[in-house]
């Protein structure tokens, strides 16, 4: 198995940026979730998990640099993300009050509808939308959804018939022919080597499957919508993820147990728990 694709989202609920090498430790991919909206009036998270309120965000680009995180906005601006005319420009293109958040709050949430009603129902359909607290596999700052890190496999990838990009997963990882999809569902609990042509290697410890919200369907820049995307994994891949109960799920969260640098084209190799 290698590493075919690495990916960081400098914004939760932006798009990201493809790399090429990039420092990975306890927190994470460096720079992956380092800011998020927050919602002036409920004080969630914003996150497109609910698209009648946020689905808008995947709109957006996010990028590091030298001086800081930049978010590019479909209406054409690029300004750095903690300008404070940022969140008035995001508020108003949004139709919410935000602010631009750097310190993940205490007992961080997001609103996560069951992804079946959206696409029964549609994405401007009032559903339930029941509050989860995110960030809960990491003890890091980072406003990641669960673990540091998100990996998917492309054996999994097959299986669904989308593109990697609306999973936003931080590794992709390319594996052998006749790979069983949903694969990572085996992972738990064991260690994943990636190691670089110098020998040097990143280990991480997989937590649990990853469970699939609504985002995986929505527009993704110049993605179309794509409700194959969850509906494939509702399907064929309801699996129980510990503390969540029985999900549809694709890719694994994983935490890094030894950190150092990564690159496309690493070599993964699957070992027991660190």
């Amino acid at each position: 198995m290698r590493i075919t694709a690495l990916w960081r989202y400098p914004v939760k609920s932006m798009l990201g940026e493809a790399l090429e090498v990039s420092r990975v430790d306890a927190g994470g991919v460096a720079g992956d979730r380092a800011l998020a909206l927050v919602d002036d009036v409920t004080g969630m998270v914003a996150t497109a998990k609910h698209p009648r309120l946020w689905r808008g965000l995947l709109q957006y680009t996010a990028a590091s640099g030298d001086g800081g995180i930049r978010i590019t906005s479909p209406a054409g601006w690029t300004r750095d993300a903690l300008d404070p005319w940022v969140a008035e420009a995001l508020a108003g293109e949004l139709g919410r009050r935000v602010r631009v958040a750097a310190d993940r709050p205490e007992a961080a949430s997001v609103e996560r509808p069951d992804p079946e009603e959206v696409l029964d129902q549609g994405v401007e359909a009032e559903v339930e939308a029941p509050t989860l607290e995110i960030a809960q596999g990491t003890t890091a700052g980072s406003l990641v959804d669960h673990s540091p890190v998100h990996v998917i496999t492309t054996a999994t990838l097959a299986a669904t018939g989308a593109e990697y990009l609306r999973y936003r997963p931080n590794v992709v990882i390319e594996t052998p022919e006749g790979t069983e999809p949903w694969v990572e569902n085996t992972w738990t609990g064991r260690a994943l080597h990636l190691t670089r042509d110098d020998g040097s290697s990143v280990t991480l410890e997989v937590s649990l499957p990853t469970p699939r919200c609504s985002v995986p369907t929505l527009e993704h820049g110049a993605l179309p919508r794509a409700p194959h995307a969850v509906r494939e994994p509702m399907r064929a891949n309801r699996v129980e993820v510990p503390g969540f109960g029985v999900l549809p799920c694709a890719g694994a969260y994983a935490q890094v147990t030894r950190g150092g640098e990564l690159r496309v084209g690493d070599t993964v190799t699957l070992g027991d728990a660190p």
